[in-house]
């Protein structure tokens, strides 16, 4: 029973999306647009910007990490490997956030426990350890990021932990699809990409896509998969159709 109103909640939230598909979001703010200008002189003083235009695996497990990594463009992918050798992605880390683990890392003096992946065209501002437990300690807006990148972490654990023990594999790529796509229903991915994302294998992945083709929810082409019913494909979501 709880498995059965987990996923018919998260059903609600994927309908919500799915009928707001074509609203474009805001733009976030720079979450450290409101330090003091003493706090702003140091930071520009120590930052250091990376773009990257194709996927690069920036941090390896076991890594040990040099800074936090605040996303300007694009996104982060952590990532982890299953028992069988298989990608699997634990979360990402999208514009205006940073990562939890690699500042937990910085705080505490640890390594980084899985791999981070950027997408293409990506950017990063990297912020040195050092100068980042300074910042933390005298400047409210970078003490709000640590708490939010917290608070982000558990919440998207969470749901993945909740998709893995409450959704079959079908309806977790019907939630990978929704929650990624852009605002006019396009998803930049490969079939292999998409596996490595829910930790199986290109051939399961191959299957259930053209079964939601057969459908006519999606429509897929290389390297891309364009939604054509969101909110059929939000239903998919629900553990028993009528």
């Amino acid at each position: 029973m709880g498995d059965m109103l987990s996923c018919q909640a998260h059903t609600e939230v994927m309908l919500c999306k799915a009928q707001e598909f074509v609203v474009s979001s805001p733009n976030a703010s720079h979450p450290l647009a409101d330090l003091t200008s003493e706090g702003d002189e140091l930071l520009q003083a120590g930052l250091v910007q990376k773009r990257f235009d194709r996927p690069t695996v920036v941090i390896h497990k076991g890594q040990q990490v040099s800074g936090a990594y605040l996303v300007t463009q694009g996104q982060l992918r952590v990532f982890t490997y299953t028992p069988q050798g298989s990608e699997a992605t634990l979360y990402f880390i999208r514009p205006g956030e940073t990562c939890v683990l690699a500042l937990n890392c910085l705080f505490n003096d640890l390594r980084y426990p899985a791999w981070v992946e950027t997408s293409a065209d990506t950017g990063v501002d990297i912020i040195p350890g050092d100068l980042y437990r300074k910042l933390f300690e005298r400047e409210s807006a970078v003490q709000d990021l640590t708490v939010k990148a917290l608070s982000t972490l558990v919440f998207r654990l969470m749901g993945e932990l909740e998709q893995i023990h409450a959704c079959n594999l079908d309806q977790r790529l019907a939630n990978f699809l929704l929650s990624n796509a852009s605002d006019n229903g396009v998803l930049l991915t490969t079939q292999q990409t998409l596996a490595g994302h829910l930790g199986t294998t290109r051939e399961v992945i191959a299957r259930l896509m053209q079964g939601l083709v057969t459908e006519g929810l999606v429509t897929t082409g290389r390297g891309r998969v364009t939604i054509n019913d969101a909110q059929g494909l939000a239903r998919l979501v629900e553990p028993f159709r009528s």
